[in-house]
């Protein structure tokens, strides 16, 4: 059925993508919205459900197209939509944010959480690149690395329980924004959520491929840019929206949190399930992706109000255009 909509034309793996990214933000908003009024109805605190089902709910789009790609065997798009979309999280959505307003970072913001994200894009590095330093002839994700991430990501949720419950007096429960709703009606959501996932999932994966074959670039490309740029949409909304309420420190928490979920959790769980070899031009990739935490962890330790500027956001925005440029110029 999809081989036969393709051979329609190029616009249709086009039009297929962008409806399974609607289908992807709606899935995950349906998901989060179902699963946290049954939590709360279950009288699990707001702190746990913020913590867990909302903060799994924004990774959904990544998560759902990496077990896509790895089921299909697709392992290039598993790995640049994450580092993808970390770079595009790091370098566009903070730089415009930063643009929007000046974006103020917490303490364990800026010694914690963005140095967990700058720890995972430089494992990923390693990683790929320690392997022909040895001598050898391939390098991948293998599952040692996909267990050792998954370890790095049990910790950060220690870490961050821990700090919630030390500042637990602020207002979780107007973050978390848990709709009070029927108990039917929100086994539907999640039901309907799941299914929105699933397609929007398919749709993008076999677009993409489609796609790449069509103009004739590898699924890397298509994956740094158009895929890695459609599952970062819930995020660019979330922060800039945050960033014109002056509510920036939620707008740099939820960009952090999301590239934590992305290396730790989903690529690792991606290949724990199937080894992910690397493709030409990781190492290049995987290191724009950690100097992006770097040049955010420098700006907030070396300011003395620990604030990221419009001068760091036009700088963020310049390097990943020079970087975009570079990589569709040398698409390998």
């Amino acid at each position: 059925m999809m081989e036969q909509l393709f051979s329609y034309g190029i616009w249709v793996p086009v039009v297929l993508i962008i409806v399974g990214f609607v289908a992807l933000v709606k899935g995950a908003d349906w998901l989060v919205d179902g699963a946290s009024a049954i939590a709360k109805r279950f009288g699990i605190d707001d702190l746990v459900i913020g913590l867990t089902v909302v903060a799994f709910g924004t990774s959904m789009p990544e998560f759902v197209v990496n077990m896509v790609s790895v089921g299909h065997g697709t392992t290039e798009l598993a790995i640049t939509n994450i580092l993808g979309s970390n770079i595009i999280n790091t370098f566009v959505i903070i730089g415009l944010t930063a643009l929007v307003a000046p974006i103020v970072s917490h303490r364990s913001t800026r010694n914690f959480d963005v140095p967990m994200s700058l720890l995972g894009c430089v494992g990923i590095y390693f990683a790929v690149t320690l392997p022909h330093v040895l001598g050898r002839q391939t390098a991948c994700i293998d599952r040692f690395c996909g267990g050792a991430l998954l370890a790095f990501f049990i910790y950060f949720l220690f870490i961050t329980f821990r700090n919630a419950l030390a500042h637990k007096g602020q207002s979780i429960e107007e973050q978390v924004g848990v709709k009070p709703i029927t108990l039917p009606w929100a086994i539907g959501l999640i039901i309907g959520g799941l299914a929105g996932l699933m397609i929007g999932g398919e749709l993008i994966v076999d677009s993409a491929v489609n796609l790449a074959q069509r103009w004739g670039v590898s699924e890397a490309v298509i994956g740094l840019t158009v895929v890695a740029l459609g599952t970062s949409l819930p995020e660019l909304a979330t922060s800039v929206m945050a960033a014109f309420k002056k509510n920036t420190d939620l707008a740099i928490g939820n960009v952090i949190g999301s590239n934590i979920f992305n290396v730790f959790f989903i690529l690792g769980t991606s290949a724990l399930i199937r080894p992910l070899p690397a493709y030409k031009g990781i190492e290049i990739d995987a290191f724009v992706a950690a100097l992006g935490s770097l040049v955010i962890w420098l700006a907030l330790k070396t300011r003395k109000e620990h604030k990221l500027g419009r001068l760091t956001g036009i700088i963020l925005l310049i390097i990943y255009a020079l970087y975009l440029t570079f990589r569709l110029m040398n698409p390998y």
